[in-house]
């Protein structure tokens, strides 16, 4: 079985652009197969400050409504998007855009049961995944690029978690790769004290990940992000490792294990 990765690119890194090129470039080092899947959300809440759209968070999920959602289409889905298609494209690296929309490649269904609306938000299951077409591009040698970007087959895009889309991507090629996910963002890894990079967790089981959530050391947007990254391990995928986009090329941050 042929080696697959799938790299979550997230945080402050996708906005700040001497980091984002740093990754870029370590990502382009990468033997193919490959994916990059990508969020982009503090892009997405600057646009809504200055459109004075509502900025509505729970959990540390976003919140969609109408004009958020336009925003994070246009900010996801384009300007970032294509931003780092381009890039990767100067690097040398044979990349190619795509919304879950695009080749009907990420179909999702709106989140309805949830204590509250989250508006046009999606949620994806694995199983619906159009890996046919996926699999065809990673066969030429092209690497998708995803953005948090889904639809739900009756003409709605939603707005999607990136790491979920990650994971379930992730998931639904282990079928036929040995698949590595990997989230890459500004900080070292899983940290027990955020203002401490030394802190770093480097092995993460799920028992001692509920002991964290329990406690208070894990909160917030970590929780989300861990527990698709434990979904992910318990259908099939081989591998995740939390850690600095700027380690990409190195064994470090935080390896997850069941």
């Amino acid at each position: 079985m042929e080696t697959l990765k799938v790299v979550k690119i997230g945080g402050n890194v996708v906005n700040d652009e001497s980091l984002l090129l740093d990754f870029l470039e370590k990502f382009q080092q990468l033997e193919a197969p490959k994916i990059i899947v990508h969020g982009g959300g503090r892009s997405a809440s600057e646009l809504c400050k200055k459109l004075d759209i509502p900025i509505k968070m729970n959990k540390g999920r976003r919140i969609t409504d109408a004009d958020s959602l336009d925003v994070a289409v246009m900010v996801y889905a384009g300007l970032i998007n294509k931003k780092m298609v381009a890039s990767l494209q100067a690097l040398g690296c044979n990349a190619l855009g795509l919304s879950g929309a695009d080749l009907n490649t990420i179909p999702a269904q709106k989140r309805t049961k949830a204590e509250i609306d989250y508006g046009f938000v999606g949620d994806v299951n694995a199983k619906d995944i159009n890996t046919h077409f996926i699999n065809r591009l990673l066969d030429e040698q092209i690497v998708p690029v995803f953005p948090a970007i889904t639809h739900d087959n009756q003409g709605q895009l939603l707005n999607t978690n990136a790491d979920t889309i990650a994971a379930s991507l992730a998931i639904a090629l282990s079928q036929k790769y040995r698949v590595t996910l990997i989230y890459c963002f500004a900080k070292e890894g899983v940290l027990r004290n955020l203002d401490d990079e030394s802190s770093l967790i480097k092995k993460l089981n799920r028992e001692y990940f509920q002991q964290l959530k329990a406690d208070g050391t894990i909160h917030e947007g970590m929780i989300p992000k861990l527990d698709t990254a434990f979904e992910a391990l318990s259908n099939n995928v081989q591998r995740v490792v939390i850690k600095n986009a700027g380690n990409l090329h190195q064994t470090t941050g935080t390896e997850l294990s069941l």
